[in-house]
């Protein structure tokens, strides 16, 4: 079996829990609240990733420091996207603490037009110096990975896609899919694509893909049509498409554009690229302590590991924490960084060219059904 096409399998052990709970003897220590000051009873957050997936930690962080999470999501067609327009449409009046941004780029975005405030955690020291803003203005945790999720029902393994470009082969036309690239992870691929290729490539790129894939509305309904044969195969998030291999669907994750698999020298290839979560604090935040306690608690090893273990199976960035630790299978159920070659791409490139890469796709694909 190709190491590339991982099959997992869920478990849930009492290990997170525990862990998380040690954090109020750590983190949200007396001493780290301070003594003999009444804390902040609520957090305002605006949050990308999936509803199911973040609030549980913060129904843990309230339960650990008695701060009520005040959370609003996005849909899945506008997340990312919609929340940096709320955000920016704020800015005179901010009413968000924190932003969990389930990608970068917007992040990026907001730092360039001056809209979050610097707070150096002492969670993000444990972090590689690629994964936070050299002003402390935002921290990259819990990454997921672009891939190709295949349907191994009607895709042969010898015939199996092994680069976003198979996205674009006649032989695929019609039965190959990816999510609208307007918000979301994939705008934000498109914006790197955009950094690494340049700007003539990945439209060409963009507008082959236009002619030969299914446009759906999200990530999820590309793994999901993947799953139920409605695609051959389709480019999504690892998040999507482990839920989908661990409902014992007939599906393989593939990690595109690997030496190992498309024949292409390691200095040439593309990698798969990884795209963390990224929390930061707004510029004039209206709860300021209580959101830098909502970071430090998003940064601890125990929030990677639950997200880790949990049905999204994030990628955790702290080298200290492995994507897979409960001590009964050593098997990550995901690749990493550390395991594959990863897409060398300078995120705040492509922040530069999010609005060249915005301008051509809403050209391209906003018609788009």
């Amino acid at each position: 079996m190709n190491p590339l096409h991982l099959h997992g399998r869920p478990l849930f052990t009492s290990f997170i829990l525990a862990t998380l709970a040690s954090l109020a003897a750590g983190v949200f220590s007396a001493g780290h609240l301070g003594c003999g000051t009444q804390p902040t009873r609520q957090v305002v957050v605006y949050t990308a990733l999936d509803e199911e997936f973040s609030q549980p930690l913060f129904d843990q962080f309230t339960r650990l420091t008695g701060i009520r999470v005040r959370a609003k999501f996005d849909t899945e067609a506008t997340k990312t996207v919609g929340l940096t327009q709320s955000i920016m449409a704020e800015r005179r009046r901010p009413r968000c603490d924190v932003f969990w941004n389930n990608e970068i780029i917007n992040t990026l975005r907001l730092e360039r037009a001056g809209l979050l405030q610097p707070y150096r955690s002492p969670q993000a020291e444990l972090f590689p110096q690629t994964c936070r803003s050299p002003q402390a203005t935002w921290h990259g945790f819990a990454a997921r990975a672009r891939v190709l999720l295949v349907n191994t029902r009607l895709v042969p393994a010898v015939q199996w896609p092994n680069s976003v470009e198979d996205l674009v082969a006649m032989r695929w036309k019609g039965k190959v899919g990816i999510a609208k690239p307007l918000a979301g992870t994939t705008a934000s691929h498109a914006a790197c694509l955009f950094a690494v290729w340049g700007d003539v490539r990945t439209r060409d790129f963009f507008r082959r893909v236009k002619a030969n894939a299914q446009i759906l509305s999200g990530n999820r309904q590309v793994a999901r049509a993947v799953s139920t044969g409605q695609l051959a195969f389709g480019l999504t998030d690892t998040d999507d498409a482990i839920i989908e291999l661990e409902s014992g669907r007939p599906v393989a994750i593939v990690y595109p554009d690997q030496p190992a698999t498309t024949g292409v020298r390691t200095e040439d290839a593309l990698g798969t690229l990884f795209i963390p979560n990224t929390v930061a604090v707004l510029a004039g935040a209206p709860h300021p302590q209580a959101a830098h306690r909502l970071v430090d608690f998003l940064l601890s090893p125990a929030t990677e590991r639950h997200l880790a273990a949990g049905p999204s199976a994030q990628i955790p960035l702290n080298p200290e924490v492995a994507p897979w630790q409960d001590g009964t299978d050593k098997k990550p159920r995901v690749e990493t960084p550390r395991t594959i070659l990863a897409m060398r791409v300078d995120f705040q490139e492509a922040a530069e060219k999010w609005d060249t890469a915005a301008k051509f796709l809403r050209d391209q694909f906003a018609t788009s059904d």
